[in-house]
């Protein structure tokens, strides 16, 4: 009785053992760490290294006062297949583009049929407008049956925009860039040097 008292606890012990390896083996295999790469995304959970995210960008204003036309010529063949913009043009999947810039938003051209989300929208094209539209139509207008994804990057629809500027009978004045802010940092100096040391007014001499 006793010899098999001692054969089942060496073999639970035994047991134990073994368990304890597997453990050890598959938590050094199998570890917790969070991937690399999110399989999916989990609300309320921010993948590693978009912390901060891109530059903010700036005024088209800043952009339009140092745009080429004859890059945003180039930039424009991405939109020759829909558009054209010369004078006296005929409409195509899209509206001919001449003199667009100015023209009321969704009723420039005759005849051509344009969305109501365009139609909606009022105003005219200015530098604004069609900055906006060109980054993404849909966000602009949605509903637009326009496809085309838009131009991210703010120095090509600034190209376009001086070139479409350029295909009109009375082209328009390319804006100055805006005044850029002075830094937080040098306001807060000057105003420390003009303070008196110990925080009173200075007594007036005669």
């Amino acid at each position: 009785m006793d010899d098999r008292a001692n054969t089942i606890a060496g073999w639970a012990l035994a047991g134990g053992i073994a368990a304890l390896g597997l453990s050890i083996l598959s938590s050094g295999y199998f570890h917790s760490e969070r991937p690399e790469k999110m399989g999916y995304v989990v609300e309320g959970v921010e993948e590693e290294g978009d912390a901060g995210g891109a530059a903010a960008e700036k005024p088209i204003a800043f952009y339009l006062a140092s745009a080429d036309p004859a890059k945003g010529a180039d930039v424009f063949k991405k939109c020759a297949a829909c558009h054209n913009a010369t004078k006296g043009g005929p409409n195509a999947l899209g509206p001919n583009l001449w003199g667009v810039l100015g023209e009321p938003i969704g009723a420039g051209h005759a005849g051509f049929p344009f969305s109501d989300a365009l139609k909606s929208k009022g105003g005219n094209w200015d530098w604004q407008s069609m900055s906006d539209w060109l980054h993404s139509p849909k966000a602009f207008a949605p509903g637009t049956k326009m496809t085309f994804a838009g131009l991210s990057k703010p120095e090509d629809r600034a190209n376009i925009i001086a070139y479409l500027n350029q295909q009109s009978d009375a082209p328009k004045p390319m804006p100055a860039a805006p005044a850029e802010a002075a830094p937080a940092a040098e306001g807060a100096a000057a105003d420390n040097a003009a303070a008196p040391a110990d925080g009173n007014e200075a007594a007036p001499t005669n």
